[in-house]
């Protein structure tokens, strides 16, 4: 069982932005999400993680090492598939993923080959391995982000924003490939994307402002909203009256409409409807009550 432990991280940059906040973490093997809107910090953590920063405060430990004095012994153990995964032009897929097993210290070819062989055949890309990187679909280059990320058998694995711009089918696909090798690494999946967390992870958190302001398994928090969940189907011009009365969580078009929904404790009258929550209830909620501490606090 691998375990990453995070104590009291802190990350202030030289603009005076702090991207983590006194952050605390514990993560085993599985699929563990790390859900927050854009600018929460999600990135910087990963940064930080994956041993490309340093951070001001705080401890990380991977399987009981501390790794902000000992880098390399993470940079043994990780995949990392970034938010902007850069290649090289006119380098086919295969001697690219051989070109970073090198970098990864895999030695031998034939070890070289038939790992490189079995992650193209993993990620559904050995038809396309003679093909140059840079001509891949979108879906292609983040299913081969992942290749890369698996040379070399790393024990814990970080995406970052992997799904931002796929079309769902390929969405869909590449999910699919991280639920099939999250089963016995640690896979940090940061996103903004509610639905992947909901499909994929069994824990979660959300961050927002650097903070983690949630954590638990998905079904139990969403549990935590049961009864709790109003909707209603508006004209826009009631819109504001909506907002002064109501803790409104989202909104969305429906035929012309809006489609409301909100948060209250007690039962409501003038045509909404309970229902039962959904992942997005549960952290839309968060950013509510904590765009109401920042508010509160100016």
């Amino acid at each position: 069982m691998n375990s990453l432990v995070i104590k009291n991280l802190q990350k202030t940059y030289g603009n005076g932005v702090k991207a983590i906040d006194s952050l605390s973490l514990e993560i085993n093997n599985g699929m563990f999400g790390l859900l927050g809107p854009n600018g929460a910090g999600k990135s910087s953590l990963m940064r930080t993680i994956a041993g490309l920063q340093q951070p001001d405060e705080g401890i990380i430990e991977f399987n009981g090492v501390e790794i902000v004095k000992n880098p390399d012994f993470i940079r043994r153990n990780l995949g990392y598939l970034p938010q902007e995964f850069g290649v090289y032009p006119k380098i086919s897929a295969y001697k690219l993923l051989e070109h970073l097993a090198v970098l990864k210290g895999i030695m031998s070819k034939k070890e070289r080959h038939e790992q490189i062989m079995f992650l193209l055949q993993q990620t559904n890309l050995v038809s396309h391995k003679d093909k140059a990187v840079h001509t891949f679909s979108g879906g292609m280059r983040q299913r081969f982000g992942i290749a890369q990320a698996l040379l070399g058998n790393p024990k814990i694995i970080i995406v970052d924003e992997p799904t931002a711009g796929l079309d769902p089918e390929e969405r869909n696909r590449f999910n699919n490939l991280l639920s099939e090798i999250g089963e016995d690494k640690i896979v940090i999946f940061s996103t903004h994307i509610v639905d992947d967390v909901r499909d994929l992870c069994t824990k979660m958190a959300v961050l927002v402002n650097g903070q983690i302001v949630l954590q638990g398994n998905p079904f139990e928090t969403i549990e935590s909203l049961e009864g709790k969940i109003w909707t209603k189907t508006i004209e826009k011009e009631e819109m504001e009256a909506i907002q002064l009365n109501h803790n409104v969580l989202s909104t969305r078009l429906f035929a012309g409409k809006i489609r409301v929904n909100v948060y209250s404790e007690t039962k409501l009258d003038s045509g909404f409807v309970m229902v039962k929550p959904e992942l997005e209830d549960v952290y839309f909620r968060e950013l509510s009550i904590n765009q109401s501490k920042t508010v509160s606090h100016v």
